[in-house]
């Protein structure tokens, strides 16, 4: 055993540095490396990372990693490129050629990591290749995606599942910072983990003081914050326009800090968390498109400038903070009219189910797309624009096509780069009979023909510029006019490289009446994402006691202790009094006992519990929950709950 974990160590010091592992990391290693499938629930800032690049690294073969973001995809391929390793994702931006090539590499043995967004894997192309892939682990990252009581469900992470029955004896290993019981219960029965081991950390963040500041002058108690604090900081908020007009109030009263949000283009994105990575800049002030796989372990104060809609989002923003383990504090700051806003959000996030499949219509009718056809469709799309022309609002809009994501229909990934995009307007026979008077015009055809398939299909393809550009001897910005040429000369259609988010169809157009929305399903999401503001709220009023156990009990830890040292352990220590709140978990409530009754008979997963209950499934939920964290209940390593012997 411990000739073993030297080996980990030395591939940890040769390529990361560190001279060894932080608890329980070696306990995943362990559990992966002899077969086990496992589900590692680890806070933000824990390394979840290297709990599956450490053991690709000790084996031979290629690591497939599922990821849902396009930019943490390529920061951590990038990453892992700087430090000598093969790696290379697959991802809707991708050509068809470079998803190709990229496969190949990956089953002649050329990568050690294969990283692939979940709508990916229900390519037939992939699934072939993954066939023949010398894979030695299966690593799914923000694995609370899977489940449908999570808060952030993507139905394209239930396509991982098939993955078994192409590599069924290699092991899976599901990561995630913040999963509730019921949910880490889910996540293992949809990854069909057999006889799964789940190694659990503490969400305890001793070095981190919490606490929740209640103004209407946000601006100046910021500033306050900022000055009492010193060090680096990011400054969370909820929109774009907020970003900009936080980072020049803080710039005009002499604090280093620039704004981040997806509305900026990538070159200053990268510009400016490049300044902020080293110090240039004190404060990011951002949104919620700011952090995923950024380590930066100094930072010594995260702010929140208004609350969230749930617990998970706020301890995975606010654990950015302290990663070193240095002192450091996490501040909300509440509004009167905050409570209101928030309500007024979460009304507008689930609009009615006519409004949904409205959408759906318009959405194919915008695309152009018939009824039978579009199935893998990718496309860059500007919501902006497909809601001002079908007279929606942009956030009905937005909430529309995200309840169509959470049915399987589509999805919506956050603004990327999108690679250029032809389709031919003419037939293959007909090309060769236009007169073309340029011979360049005629040489970048022939390139693109030789170079692509399928640009003579019914629809737009990626193409990569550089590429076409390399091939033909003439520089990028003289291949983009010459696309420009063809396309006012009606050759080809061509759609030039932008930044926007990325549609991808995972089915086919259906009738508007076979658009199915799940009525229960749409219900139970709905009540979910109540109880989640609820408990956010509870958070911040201080009705849960002590900051950091009230987060602790959510994510289903057991009687935690007291931390001390967020604000309202300090002001009970000044004051000499105690918590009024209980500390310990609530009680299960009326849905316990039928509960407990219902497994006497035999073990069942957490869907076909709910499924006993007619009502209120929501709070069936959080019973199971309860349950397991009372140790009453316990989830068996098939995913399924059985009473605690």
């Amino acid at each position: 055993m411990e000739e073993r974990h030297e080996k980990y160590r030395q591939i940890l010091r040769k390529y990361w540095g560190y001279p060894d592992f932080r608890p329980n990391q070696l306990d995943v290693i362990d559990s992966v490396t002899s077969g086990w499938d496992t589900l590692a629930l680890m806070p933000t800032g824990a390394g979840k990372s290297l709990l599956y690049q450490v053991p690709a690294l000790a084996r031979e073969g290629v690591c497939i990693v599922v990821s849902p973001l396009i930019a943490l995809m390529k920061d951590q391929v990038d990453r892992l490129r700087s430090l000598g390793v093969p790696a290379a994702a697959v991802h809707s931006a991708l050509s068809p050629r470079q998803i190709d090539l990229t496969l190949d590499n990956a089953s002649w043995g050329d990568l050690k990591f294969l990283y692939v967004a979940p709508e990916r894997l229900a390519s037939p192309v992939f699934r072939e290749r993954a066939a023949r892939m010398p894979v030695n682990l299966v690593a799914v990252d923000e694995a609370h995606c899977i489940s449908q009581w999570g808060y952030d469900f993507r139905p394209s992470y239930l396509n991982i599942g098939m993955l078994r029955d192409i590599l069924p004896d290699v092991p899976f290993l599901g990561l995630t910072a913040s999963a509730t019981p019921a949910v880490a219960a889910d996540i293992m029965h949809h990854l069909r983990m057999r006889e799964g081991r789940v190694v659990r950390s503490s969400f305890a963040r001793p070095n981190i003081s919490y606490a929740v500041r209640r103004t209407d002058d946000k601006e100046g108690q910021l500033l306050r914050v900022l000055g009492n604090v010193p060090g680096t900081g990011i400054v969370y908020v909820r929109y774009r326009e907020q970003a900009e007009k936080v980072a020049g109030m803080l710039s005009a009263n002499g604090i280093a800090a620039e704004a981040y949000h997806a509305g900026m283009d990538m070159q200053r994105r990268a510009a400016a968390q490049e300044r902020w990575l080293k110090g240039g800049t004190r404060v990011m002030v951002c949104t919620n498109a700011f952090g995923m796989g950024i380590d930066k372990p100094d930072v010594r104060v995260v702010v929140h400038y208004e609350m969230g809609d749930s617990p998970e989002s706020y301890y995975q923003e606010s654990g950015r903070a302290g990663r070193d383990g240095g002192r450091s504090f996490a501040v909300l700051l509440t509004g009167s009219d905050d409570r209101g806003r928030a309500a007024r959000l979460f009304a507008s996030e689930f609009p009615p189910i006519e409004t949904i499949t409205t959408c759906y219509e318009a959405l194919f009718n915008y695309l152009q797309i018939g009824i039978g056809d579009g199935k893998f469709y990718t496309t860059g799309f500007d919501i902006f624009d497909f809601a001002s022309r079908n007279r929606m609002h942009q956030s009905t809009a937005y909430n529309a096509l995200k309840i169509l994501q959470q049915n399987g229909y589509l999805t919506l990934s956050p603004v990327a780069d999108n690679p250029p995009r032809i389709q031919f307007l003419v037939g293959r026979d007909d090309l060769y009979k236009i007169r073309i008077d340029r011979e360049e015009l005629d040489h970048i055809l022939r390139t693109i023909l030789r170079l692509y398939e399928g640009v003579f299909s019914d629809r737009l393809i990626p193409v990569d510029e550089g590429e076409i550009a390399y091939s033909s001897g003439y520089t990028p910005d003289k291949v983009h006019e010459l696309l420009k040429k063809l396309w006012r000369l009606h050759i080809i259609r061509y759609v030039p490289g932008s930044r926007a988010p990325v549609l991808f169809l995972c089915e086919e157009r259906l009738p508007v009446q076979d658009v199915y929305i799940s009525p229960e399903s749409y219900r139970i999401r709905k009540e979910m994402a109540a109880r989640r503001l609820k408990a956010m709220d509870e958070y911040a009023s201080g009705e849960g006691g002590c900051r950091q156990a009230y987060l602790r009990r959510y994510f289903g830890e057991t009687d935690p202790a007291d931390c001390g040292a967020c604000d309202l352990c300090i002001a009970r220590k000044k004051s000499g009094g105690v918590s009024g709140a209980a500390s310990g978990p609530e009680t299960q409530g009326r849905f316990a006992a039928p509960i407990l009754e219902a497994l006497a008979g035999g073990r069942k997963s957490v869907k076909e519990v709910v499924s006993l209950f007619a009502a209120d499934q929501a709070e069936v939920v959080r019973a199971i929950d309860l349950l397991l964290a009372g140790g009453k209940i316990s989830c068996g390593r098939d995913g399924k709950l059985g009473i605690k012997e």
